[in-house]
């Protein structure tokens, strides 16, 4: 072999192994983004992961089966779960009743309070107030949870609660917006007025809705202590068994 040939058969080896090392360190960099590819995607599925199951916890007006609102004794080891409709006069009622002492019980820690709103009457009776007022309760408890609290009670007073069988009031926003003035966190509030007029809690209440129709509640008012069914017109006695002053709510028990 010339000495012209050996030089060029060196130039192409060398050419070749030159080739070579370039197609190995551009299979290692790709192999090294794929890898942190997979990592930042494995990353961000655990922080979203992370953030559902969180969200869940501190949420429980997250759709789901058990979809409540607590209004008080988020610790307590008892648990009262009240479920109703807005439109119904019988809850109406029992919230005249019972509503105060029911809602002070629970801010002392005697037990939590749950609240699961549902649309009965609208079914049985067309309109969509029922549905309407809960999501103008949702507006509220965007406020806050004591501003729901508040303006249930006033949407169930004998001042603003209206008969089932005449005008379906609640379907009225401008009517719901004339009940939340009574609430001093909600008067003027531009914001919980927003969402109201703008329907923006329409699928939390829908939500709240299917997950009462889950339970399988065929009747209004419904009250549970610790999965157990109560009268109505025994909530009085388990009050007071439970340390609350059916009077003030104070504690019979120092």
């Amino acid at each position: 072999m010339s000495k012209r040939n050996s030089q060029e058969a060196k130039r192409a080896a060398r050419e070749r192994l030159r080739l070579e090392r370039e197609k190995q360190a551009k299979k290692e960099r790709t192999r090294r983004q794929l890898l942190v590819g997979l990592s930042v995607v494995a990353v961000l599925a655990v922080v979203a992961g992370i953030g559902i199951f969180v969200a869940k916890l501190n949420d429980q007006d997250s759709s789901g089966d058990d979809m409540a609102v607590t209004t008080g004794g988020a610790k307590a080891e008892k648990t009262i779960d009240v479920y109703e409709d807005l439109r119904c006069p019988a809850c109406a009622s029992f919230e005249q009743a019972m509503g105060e002492p029911l809602q002070k019980g629970a801010e002392q820690g005697k037990y939590k309070l749950r609240i699961h709103l549902g649309a009965i009457i609208d079914g049985n009776m067309g309109g969509s107030g029922s549905q309407n007022a809960a999501r103008a309760l949702g507006a509220a408890k965007a406020v806050s949870t004591k501003a729901f609290a508040d303006y249930k009670a006033q949407l169930y007073s004998a001042k603003w609660h209206p008969d089932e069988r005449g005008p379906d009031k609640f379907a009225d926003n401008n009517y719901l917006l004339k009940v939340s003035d009574t609430v001093p966190e909600l008067k003027d509030n531009k914001a919980f007025e927003k969402a109201v007029k703008g329907k923006k809690y329409t699928k939390w209440a829908k939500d709240m809705i299917a997950s009462f129709n889950g339970s399988e509640i065929q009747s209004t008012p419904t009250i549970k202590i610790d999965g157990e069914q109560v009268q109505p017109q025994d909530v009085p006695g388990k009050l007071k068994d439970l340390g609350v002053d059916l009077k003030s709510g104070k504690d019979e028990k120092k």
